[in-house]
């Protein structure tokens, strides 16, 4: 242990006359920056340069992948995007495929987001009172998070197949099987359940850790006064709760809205289009596609940025009014 410890402390040493001369020339209220350049040299390297490139990439045309190789086009990409001669029309649209996705994706985020956060509070709520194996139960539902979506929609797929195990289960229980994965309602009803059933866990984590900060004293008061259930959770539990609500209604919606990984394996998009979101249309359009469209995708990848910024600077001021609301009662 011993010996341990002075390695550890001849290996820091070796750093010490970095750490003078960088102490020298930038001070001691500046040497923190030091330490943070390196990290800050990464993070702008693998996020704000592809964020510039994506930028090059949307006002060019063509289909050269090197950027001085692609023509200015301005915003072309974006006006054939949003062509349409009656929005309530998709196939009037030039890119229907692209509304299309956009109806998916919001259609999914939708009905995913109300279900997750209402199962997640659920679940949170039985999971922190005292019940019969809590910590195997509080497991359960964390599993799932631990797995690769790969593996999830893997899982999922074998199970959903036309040969798969539920079937095989209707064919024995003597009933017909049904083509989960290639009838767009089930195939849309299957994205959901994957979807939920896989990321629930993490949402439950996070209401549950609010749900323990809350003061038991408050909850003995309402007792005291002879509270229901129903009113001690209107009054005390979600007003308490709402910090932890918003974070996982912000956190549910982005990754609902850029949904991919399950989809893209479990049904590939399909039946036609009846599973294809927007992250999966613009992976088709720049990449899986034979004539590459780098533009149009980078134009769709900004365009969906812009969407989930508005929409989440536009939940949490809705909260916000409400929270305030709240406190003024």
């Amino acid at each position: 242990m011993h010996l341990a410890v002075r390695l550890c402390g001849y290996f820091f040493n070796l750093f010490e006359p970095l750490f003078r001369v960088g102490q020298r020339w930038l001070g001691l209220s500046r040497l923190g920056w030091l330490f943070v350049g390196p990290n800050l040299l990464v993070f702008g390297l693998f996020t704000f340069l592809p964020i510039l490139i994506n930028l090059v990439y949307a006002t060019t045309g063509g289909v050269k992948l090197m950027p001085l190789e692609r023509p200015f086009t301005g915003v072309e990409n974006f006006a054939i995007l949003l062509e349409c001669r009656d929005y309530f029309d998709i196939q009037s649209c030039r890119k229907d495929v692209f509304w299309r996705a956009i109806f998916n994706t919001i259609r999914f985020s939708l009905i995913q987001v109300v279900l997750m956060v209402g199962l997640s509070l659920l679940t949170a709520l039985v999971l922190n009172r005292r019940i019969i194996g809590r910590g195997f139960w509080r497991g359960v539902f964390f599993y799932p998070v631990l797995l690769s979506p790969v593996v999830v929609a893997l899982i999922w797929k074998w199970l959903l197949q036309s040969q798969g195990v539920f079937n095989a289960g209707l064919l024995a229980a003597g009933a017909s099987p049904v083509d989960w994965l290639l009838d767009a309602g089930w195939a849309f009803f299957w994205t959901v359940f994957v979807s939920i059933w896989a990321h629930m866990g993490f949402y439950t984590l996070i209401l549950l850790a609010g749900l323990q900060a809350i003061p038991r004293d408050m909850y003995e008061a309402a007792q005291l006064d002879a509270a229901s259930p129903w009113r001690t959770l209107r009054r005390i539990t979600l007003p308490l709760l709402m910090p932890n609500l918003i974070v996982v209604l912000v956190l549910a919606l982005i990754r609902a809205v850029q949904i991919f990984d399950e989809v893209f394996v479990l049904t590939g998009g399909g039946p036609g289009s009846a599973t294809t979101f927007i992250v999966q249309f613009i992976y088709q359009t720049g990449f899986a596609e034979q004539i590459h469209l780098y533009g149009l995708a980078a134009a769709a990848s900004l365009l969906l940025a812009l969407g989930l910024i508005a929409l989440t600077l536009a939940q949490l001021r809705l909260t916000r009014a409400s929270t305030a609301g709240q406190k003024a009662r």
